[in-house]
């Protein structure tokens, strides 16, 4: 499964914007220049964070993208179907049944072994992604990181 560049800018700037202090924010041009991304792109991906509950934004001056929740109640899975939804990549087209190795429709009763296992695979993914939140990122950070986030996303002001 190959998932789009937005999904690796959504985690970064969710992670980044967890770091902040309570109550502040970082804009669009502030987390692209931060990361070197292209600001109109990267602003579509946080709008679709607001979209999802993920983020809440605010106009004006100081406004901007913070958090909508505690990092502990957001995991990386909706973040990531946020910006990619939340639909299978494997999609069955039953080919099994198609051409000169067509199986006859009796043997095709059931889903297609292949399929089921493809699912099994994407639930085990969502189940993972799940089970992290940006909390459980948050402490595995190294302990500087926090303080350096914030330091070097306030200059950007």
């Amino acid at each position: 499964m190959k998932l789009p560049v937005s999904t690796e800018w959504a985690l970064h700037c969710a992670t980044s914007l967890a770091q902040l202090e309570p109550g502040a924010s970082a804009s669009t041009n502030q987390l692209a220049e931060y990361f070197d991304l292209p600001a109109p792109y990267l602003a579509k991906q946080l709008k679709a964070l607001v979209r999802a509950g993920v983020l809440t934004a605010s106009t004006g001056p100081r406004g901007g993208f913070r958090l909508a929740k505690p990092a502990a109640e957001i995991t990386l899975l909706d973040i990531v179907e946020a910006v990619d939804g939340g639909s299978s990549p494997y999609e069955c087209r039953e080919i099994r049944q198609q051409g000169r190795g067509a199986l006859p429709a009796e043997d095709c009763r059931n889903t297609c072994i292949l399929a089921a296992k493809m699912a099994d695979a994407h639930n085990a993914w969502r189940q993972t992604l799940a089970g992290e939140t940006l909390a459980t990122i948050l402490d595995a950070l190294p302990p500087t990181a926090p303080a350096r986030t914030r330091r070097l996303l306030t200059e950007l002001r």
